[in-house]
């Protein structure tokens, strides 16, 4: 799997568990729901500023996001 797809998989699990809307989660960190959804479908790869701002929006660490695709890497080869 792709880094950009685990991202995107890692993405719309935690916001799910959030009981967020693409259109919330974009609200939450300014950015257009459409870029959510390229994001979630791996079809776009996050900066390190959109990685930092979604994690504040999704009230996670931003390592631990990252934790998380990596575990999702290595787990899904």
């Amino acid at each position: 799997m792709s880094l950009e797809k685990a991202f995107g998989s890692v993405l719309r699990c935690l916001r799910q568990d959030r009981g967020l809307s693409q259109e919330a989660l974009g609200f939450e960190s300014g950015y257009h729901r459409t870029y959510i959804s390229l994001l979630e479908r791996g079809q776009k790869s996050p900066s390190l500023q959109t990685i930092f701002t979604l994690s504040k929006a999704l009230k996670i660490a931003p390592a631990d996001l990252i934790k998380q695709v990596e575990f999702r890497t290595h787990s899904l080869l």
